[in-house]
């Protein structure tokens, strides 16, 4: 067996801190991606220890594992799944897409110790070049929807590391019921909004996920900078929280010229190599 993985990352436009509570969410896959590939032989592992440990709980099949990634580690884009993603694919390349996120969730949680929901792993796994997937977590159902070309995103970093093990990244509290409802109502009206509307959005989102308490003070003072930067709609911290990178929505391509316009791809690709 000699098998390539490669995965993208996932920028998520709204709908955060919902997945595991069966809400709404409104992510597209990005340029950034992991390439995995799977090499077999006679006896034993070799690779990183993490990636080996990931291995063993899906197969028991003597491997070579090698992993190149040029997706950011720790900054909110999803770096963890993807690679569980990456893991389960080379290993169960016959699993539905779904039952590939459920196994690639399953994984995370048991290894990495990370509790996450689904919509990294469905962002991923679903995703169609230029879309937004539009993901219902109380049936896994998911709609297609057309980027507009006025919504020109970017990423900054916040260069605030996190590790969301270390985190309280999804416990409940009791602001998480009201949150969850009006991010719902945030994702409805985003399918239909102008960019300045997305972006008092967006703004929104970040103040709800203030009060969810999974911001802190370096990551509201960047973001309250950005909002107020001339020619940027709206900014927010982006997935699970604690840090990483802000999502923001900007007038042009000429606004915050340092950083890079996010440009949506399609899903993983599965190689088998002679």
């Amino acid at each position: 067996m000699h098998r390539r993985i490669i995965v993208p990352s996932r920028v998520n436009i709204i709908g955060e801190h919902t997945d595991y509570a069966g809400g709404l969410a409104l992510p597209f896959a990005t340029e950034k991606f992991l390439k995995l590939t799977i090499k077999s032989q006679e006896y034993g592992y070799q690779g990183d220890e993490t990636v080996v440990k990931l291995w063993q709980a899906v197969s028991d099949l003597p491997v070579q594992l090698k992993v190149e990634s040029d997706i950011p580690i720790g900054k909110g884009m999803s770096s963890s799944a993807a690679l569980c993603l990456a893991i389960v694919m080379g290993a169960k390349p016959n699993l539905s897409k779904s039952e590939t996120c459920k196994e690639a969730q399953r994984i995370e949680h048991l290894v990495l110790q990370t509790e996450c929901g689904l919509l990294d792993q469905m962002a991923m796994m679903f995703a169609q070049k230029n879309y937004a997937s539009m993901i219902d977590f109380s049936n896994l159902k998911i709609k297609h929807v057309k980027i507009p070309n006025e919504w020109i995103f970017k990423l900054v970093d916040s260069k605030v590391h996190r590790k969301l093990s270390d985190t309280n990244y999804n416990q409940i509290s009791d602001y998480s019921k009201k949150h969850v409802t009006e991010e719902n109502s945030r994702v409805r009206r985003a399918l239909s909004s102008s960019k300045h509307q997305l972006g008092r959005l967006l703004n929104d989102s970040h103040q709800s996920l203030q009060k969810l308490g999974v911001s802190n003070v370096e990551v509201d003072n960047l973001v309250e900078r950005l909002q107020h930067t001339e020619g940027v709609l709206g900014a927010r911290m982006m997935g699970g929280g604690f840090g990483g990178m802000i999502l923001t929505l900007v007038e042009n391509e000429n606004i915050l010229p340092g950083h890079e316009v996010v440009n949506s791809s399609g899903p993983p690709l599965f190689e088998e190599l002679s």
